[in-house]
Order: C-alpha cells, then sequence, then structure tokens
C-alpha cells in the first residue's frame, strides 16, 4: 500500500500532532508523516516527533525579513520531502495568499470552534461570552482568509453552564483528536472531493440525530 506522505506544521505542545503520529503508527492506516517543522525551537511537538522517529525541522520566522521569504523556505522544505497534504497542527502563523494558493486542496488545518463561527484566538472565552449552547471542532482545507475554507469534518461539544475555558477547551480538544486523523485518514483513501465551498466525503453517513441543550425535557 502505497501511503499519503504528510507534513505537519506545528508551533506548541502538539496535542493534534500526537493524535496524527499514533495514527500513522497503526497498521493499514494510508498516511505518513514525512516531516514535522516547527517555527519554535523549543516547541514541545519536536519532541514528540523525534520519539516517534519522525524527521524535524525548526524554521524560525524571527530569520526572515519578509513573510513571504518564511513561507518560501517552509515550501521548499516540505517539497523536499514529496509530502502530498500540509496538516496545520497547532500553527500559530499566517501564511501568505502565495503559501496557500501552492498547496490549494492540499493543506488542511483544524480549528476549535464550529466554522464559520468564532474563527481566530480566544476561541473558548468568545464562546462563553457569547452564551452559545454548542461549540466544538472543525477540519476544513486551508483558503488565504484566517480560518476559511471547505469544511471536511465537525463536531458539536454542548457548552455546561459550568463551564470554564480551561473545561471547555479540554472537551473540544477530546473532539479534535478524534476528528484530525479521521480527516487524514479520508482525503488519503481518496474519498475527499471538493466542489467550491463545499466537501463530499464519499461513503460517509451523515448524523441521524439532533443534539438539544440543554436537553428536552420530557413528562
Amino acid at each position: 500500500m502505497t501511503r499519503l506522505a504528510i507534513a505537519v506544521l506545528i508551533s506548541g505542545r502538539g496535542s493534534n500532532l500526537q493524535t496524527l503520529l499514533d495514527a500513522c503508527a497503526t497498521p493499514g492506516f494510508p498516511a505518513r508523516i514525512a516531516l514535522v517543522i516547527s517555527n519554535i525551537a523549543g516547541a514541545a511537538g519536536l519532541e514528540r516527533a523525534e520519539r516517534a522517529g519522525i524527521p524535524i525541522a525548526v524554521v524560525s520566522h524571527k530569520a526572515f525579513t519578509s513573510r513571504e521569504a518564511f513561507d518560501a523556505e517552509l515550501k521548499r522544505r516540505i517539497d523536499a520531502t514529496g509530502a502530498q497534504l500540509v496538516c496545520l497542527a497547532g500553527f500559530m502563523r499566517l501564511l501568505s495568499t502565495g503559501f496557500v494558493t501552492a498547496f490549494h486542496n492540499r493543506m488542511i488545518n483544524i480549528h476549535p470552534s464550529l466554522l464559520p463561527a468564532f474563527p481566530g484566538l480566544h476561541t473558548h472565552e468568545r464562546v462563553l461570552a457569547a452564551g452559545v449552547r454548542f461549540t466544538g471542532c472543525t477540519v476544513h482545507f486551508v483558503r488565504a482568509e484566517t480560518d476559511a475554507g471547505p469544511i471536511i469534518v465537525q463536531a458539536a461539544v454542548p457548552v455546561l453552564a459550568a463551564d470554564t475555558p480551561e473545561t471547555l477547551g479540554a472537551r473540544v480538544l477530546a473532539s479534535e483528536h478524534a476528528c484530525y486523523p479521521q480527516a487524514v485518514r479520508w482525503i488519503a483513501e481518496g474519498r475527499v472531493v471538493v466542489d467550491g465551498d463545499r466537501v463530499t466525503v464519499r461513503g460517509a453517513i451523515g448524523a441521524a440525530q439532533a443534539l438539544v441543550n440543554p436537553p428536552v425535557e420530557t413528562t
């Protein structure tokens, strides 16, 4: 079986990277990680990759005079591995339009909300302030606009009355860990079809039951 080669870009602890490392280590998983790149030399996620025997690289954005020059070096490193898919996993840099275009429909991101709601930073604090009953996570193809692009999979997470940003974030993160490897598997299996702003996953069965929060009371 030819496994899809992926490059993972991180900036921090690598929690979602770990789920991809674990998935790729599973027999029969149709993808492999060819390279992990961080823009931060001390990122904990680099240690995770090294323990798994995955090649790593540090490309510091501070070493470049422009975003375009930084992105050009990222692309050079990725292209050298033959990676066919780029996975952003807590990569905290805005990417240039040229870089995004170069990896059109070949780069995905995971965001801790039900996009298009609550793009950007401080997501859980904003969710709680807005009083919404559901949040969640989204895996999507990357476009030039921040946290935008065709959605591959989402998970809905109830917001509880006693939630803090930390407790809510922990439950959302658990859903991220389930969704990201699934999205990579679908792409590697050739089941994901992008048509404009919409994604179809061949053979996937849609959720049949509505979620209500707080639950409807029956007498």
